[in-house]
Protein backbone atom coordinates (compact mmCIF):
# COMPACT_ATOMS: atom_id res chain seq x y z
CA UNK A 1 0.00 0.00 0.00
CA UNK A 2 1.55 3.49 -0.96
CA UNK A 3 2.28 6.13 1.72
CA UNK A 4 2.49 9.82 1.72
CA UNK A 5 5.18 11.51 2.57
CA UNK A 6 5.57 15.43 2.74
CA UNK A 7 9.18 17.02 2.86
CA UNK A 8 10.12 20.01 4.49
CA UNK A 9 13.21 22.25 4.61
CA UNK A 10 14.50 20.83 0.94
CA UNK A 11 17.68 23.22 0.58
CA UNK A 12 16.45 25.44 -3.09
CA UNK A 13 19.57 23.85 -4.90
CA UNK A 14 18.00 20.33 -4.42
CA UNK A 15 14.50 21.30 -5.37
CA UNK A 16 15.69 23.66 -8.28
CA UNK A 17 17.68 20.30 -9.40
CA UNK A 18 14.62 17.83 -9.00
CA UNK A 19 12.34 20.26 -10.91
CA UNK A 20 14.59 20.29 -14.02
CA UNK A 21 15.24 16.70 -13.78
CA UNK A 22 11.30 16.29 -13.58
CA UNK A 23 10.93 18.58 -16.47
CA UNK A 24 13.44 16.70 -18.69
CA UNK A 25 12.22 13.05 -17.95
CA UNK A 26 8.58 14.39 -18.72
CA UNK A 27 7.40 13.62 -14.90
CA UNK A 28 5.63 15.32 -12.38
CA UNK A 29 8.42 16.35 -8.72
CA UNK A 30 6.20 13.76 -7.04
CA UNK A 31 6.89 10.77 -9.91
CA UNK A 32 10.95 12.12 -9.84
CA UNK A 33 11.14 12.04 -6.22
CA UNK A 34 9.62 8.77 -6.11
CA UNK A 35 12.35 7.66 -9.32
CA UNK A 36 15.16 9.12 -7.35
CA UNK A 37 14.59 7.58 -4.29
CA UNK A 38 13.84 4.37 -5.91
CA UNK A 39 17.18 4.18 -7.63
CA UNK A 40 18.81 5.00 -4.21
CA UNK A 41 17.38 2.48 -1.85
CA UNK A 42 16.40 -0.17 -4.65
CA UNK A 43 19.50 -0.48 -6.55
CA UNK A 44 18.62 -3.16 -9.38
CA UNK A 45 21.72 -5.12 -9.91
CA UNK A 46 22.72 -6.20 -13.57
CA UNK A 47 23.31 -8.98 -14.57
CA UNK A 48 26.15 -10.23 -16.64
CA UNK A 49 24.23 -10.54 -20.08
CA UNK A 50 22.63 -7.11 -19.38
CA UNK A 51 25.69 -5.30 -18.81
CA UNK A 52 27.34 -6.67 -21.57
CA UNK A 53 24.90 -5.78 -23.77
CA UNK A 54 24.38 -2.03 -22.29
CA UNK A 55 28.23 -1.99 -23.52
CA UNK A 56 27.71 -2.90 -26.69
CA UNK A 57 24.83 -0.79 -27.20
CA UNK A 58 27.30 2.36 -26.13
CA UNK A 59 30.03 0.86 -28.48
CA UNK A 60 27.33 1.53 -31.39
CA UNK A 61 26.51 4.69 -30.38
CA UNK A 62 30.20 5.75 -29.99
CA UNK A 63 31.01 4.43 -33.51
CA UNK A 64 27.85 5.92 -35.11
CA UNK A 65 28.63 9.47 -33.71
CA UNK A 66 32.52 8.94 -34.32
CA UNK A 67 32.74 6.53 -37.52
CA UNK A 68 36.09 6.82 -38.68
CA UNK A 69 37.50 7.10 -35.01
CA UNK A 70 38.88 3.80 -32.87
CA UNK A 71 38.46 3.80 -29.19
CA UNK A 72 41.37 1.59 -27.27
CA UNK A 73 42.02 2.34 -24.09
CA UNK A 74 45.05 3.89 -24.77
CA UNK A 75 42.96 6.17 -27.02
CA UNK A 76 40.05 6.60 -24.12
CA UNK A 77 42.86 7.32 -21.19
CA UNK A 78 44.40 9.38 -23.54
CA UNK A 79 40.45 11.26 -23.71
CA UNK A 80 40.79 11.49 -19.97
CA UNK A 81 44.25 13.27 -19.20
CA UNK A 82 43.31 15.37 -21.69
CA UNK A 83 39.96 16.68 -20.05
CA UNK A 84 42.18 16.95 -16.84
CA UNK A 85 43.94 19.65 -18.56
Amino acid sequence: MPTTLTLKNIPSEVYERLKASAKNNRRSLNGEAIVCLESVLLPRRMTASERLERARALRAVLRATFPNSRFRAKDIQAYKQEGRR
